[in-house]
């Protein structure tokens, strides 16, 4: 991310799993703290995690996301990195939660904790400069980055640095790549016709390519374009990329 420091090398960090990686995409949460781990570094899973509080938030419900968000500001104290396998809640808590607690007695812990977040390939790349050996056979993948992900995270070319470094992956670009997928969280519930046109276009991309796996940083996106691949009955998968780097690098 243009701009940002990065600190060096911790001994430990926390790792915030998100709804979606708990709910839906446990084995990338586990791929990601696997990672970390391999790294050597030492990961704390605070267990009382949920939600970051960004569906309240983006709803305009700003009330039930200090609620929500208030209770993770008190689980990670100790003044070290705190790790997310999502741009998306990456971006909550890193550009939001200082405006969400402005004016009120959490506002200095919710600076503290917006300063400390990291995205997963963000930290991988930036701060543990980490270098995998590929033993997957030869495959040809897509990257699709969320917006928050690129727009408010400025994480745009580090997921990438980790795939093109990977010897047997062959990486092609979308050249709608930094379009919607149209998920956007309740978006797709309220607009679902504009919401279906837009991953019609955004599977149609990936088509076009010839890739056989779609990776992306962001659980919630991957559902969208997963579950229209299906329905299309393309043969295309989808991985989030903490899960396709542990697979591929797993000694």
């Amino acid at each position: 991310m243009a701009g940002r420091t990065y600190p060096a090398k911790p001994e430990a960090v926390y790792f915030f799993g998100t709804c979606l990686v708990d709910l839906f995409y446990p084995q990338a949460g586990l791929s990601g703290m696997k990672l970390l781990r391999r790294e050597g570094l030492r990961v704390v899973f605070p267990k009382g995690q949920t939600c970051c509080g960004q569906p309240a938030y983006n709803n305009g419900r700003f009330a039930d996301a200090r609620a929500v968000a208030r209770q993770q500001l008190r689980l990670f104290p100790k003044p070290i990195p705190v790790v997310l396998p999502s741009g998306s809640c990456a971006g909550m808590m890193r550009k939001h939660y200082p405006d969400l607690f402005a004016g009120t007695p959490d506002e200095a812990a919710a600076r503290d904790i917006s300063e400390r977040v990291f995205e997963l390939s963000e930290f991988l790349v930036h701060v543990l400069k980490a270098d995998f050996t590929d033993l997957g056979a030869p495959v040809k993948v897509a990257w699709h980055g969320s917006c928050h992900s690129q727009r408010e995270m400025g994480v745009r070319e580090e997921p990438k640095t980790l795939l093109r470094g990977l010897a047997n992956v062959e990486l092609v670009e979308l050249e709608r790549e930094r379009e919607c997928c149209g998920f956007g969280g309740t978006f797709s519930v309220k607009e679902p016709a504009v919401s279906a046109a837009m991953v019609a276009d955004k599977t149609a991309d990936i088509g076009n390519t010839g890739a056989e796996t779609v990776v992306s940083g962001d659980c919630g996106c991957l559902m969208n374009i997963t579950g229209a691949l299906e329905k299309q009955q393309s043969p295309v998968c989808g991985r989030h990329i903490a899960e396709f780097l542990w697979e591929r690098t797993d000694g």
